[in-house]
Parts: structure tokens; sequence; C-alpha cells
């Protein structure tokens, strides 16, 4: 094993696109690669100040989107450029929206899972800028598309990417190779 030091590598990171509206309800995203679940019902993301972070602030709510493969540059794209420089943003990354039916925030269409957030905290100052960003997660949407037949997200037909800290590449998952809370049984 060769030591790397501290770095941000875990693997599968996946690409979030959050989503706000400002103050004048204009819809905008950020590509947001530091995040996850921390319980059933809430997200963490790390953010510095953004305009992403002034929208959460003011509306107390977000949506997170999971990035997939079909959208990897619009994705790619609304994390490389900010709402505040960019005025059409949305429409030049081909994204539209729709209000959540659950908290002040968009959905983006294109994105085929979402789950809709209340701001629940704010961490502390992590390092120099970073905060935590704590949502409760009120629902989750999902396009039928990548849903089986029993409504559950469907790995097959949904491609989510994840993001590779080290080379700074965006990957699709692959195959399934062994089903949770039941394979290790075997070692009983």
């Amino acid at each position: 094993m060769k030591n790397l030091g501290p770095k941000p590598m875990i693997y599968p990171m996946p690409v979030l696109i959050l989503a706000t509206y400002d103050k004048d309800g204009k819809p905008n995203a950020m590509n947001a690669a530091w995040g996850g679940i921390v319980e059933s019902d809430q997200i963490c993301i790390s953010l510095s100040k953004h305009l992403t972070t002034d929208n959460i602030n003011l509306n107390k709510a977000f949506t997170v989107s999971i990035a997939d493969a079909e959208h990897v540059v619009a994705c790619d794209y609304v994390g490389i450029v900010s709402g505040n420089d960019v005025h059409d943003k949305m429409e030049k990354a081909g994204f539209t929206t729709r209000k959540s039916e659950f908290v002040n925030a968009p959905v983006i269409n294109e994105l085929p899972l979402c789950l809709e957030c209340t701001l629940h905290r704010i961490d502390g100052e992590l390092s120099k800028d970073e905060m935590h960003y704590i949502g409760k997660i009120v629902n989750i949407c999902a396009d039928e598309k990548i849903l089986d037949d029993n409504g559950n997200v469907d790995l097959k037909k949904f491609n989510p990417i994840c993001y590779d800290p080290s080379g700074h590449g965006y990957y699709k998952l692959g195959e399934k190779v062994g089903q949770a809370f039941s394979d290790g049984k075997k070692l009983s």
C-alpha cells in the first residue's frame, strides 16, 4: 500500500446538481461534488460562498438532482460558470425547470432524479470559507423512465455519474455485482 496523504478521495463520489431560486425567482444551478446522505432524511453538502448559497439562505430550500451520463456536458457547465456572470446559464446548459410541489426551489426537468430539500441547518466554518449545508429531504421525484415495475430506481435504466477527484473525470457506474443484506449471509 502507498500512502497518499489526506485527500478528498471516496468512491464513487456523486455529482450533485443544486438548484435554487434567486431573489427575483430566477432558477439557478451549480455542480457540487462534496456531498452525501448523512441521515435517512438528510443530505449534507460542503459549499463555499456562491450565488447558490445566497439563494439557499434566502429561500431556506434547494433541490439536489443526480447528474447522469446523458447530461454530463450540461452538468459540468453549471459547475464552471457562475449565475452572477452568465445571465442565461440555465438556458445555455439546456436545462428547463418547474417549481417543486414541496419546497421553494426549481426541479430540473432533464435530470431524472431529484431530492427536494428544506434547509435544516448550516454547520460552522470548515475551512477558510467552506460551510456544511444540511438539507432535510421532504420529497424525491423521479422520472418514470428510470423506475422498475415496483416504483424503485433501476440502475440499469438510470446512468448516474460519479466524479473522480484524483483524475478529475466523470464516470458511469458499472454493473451489479452483489445483493446487499444478503450476500454476506454466505459467511454466517
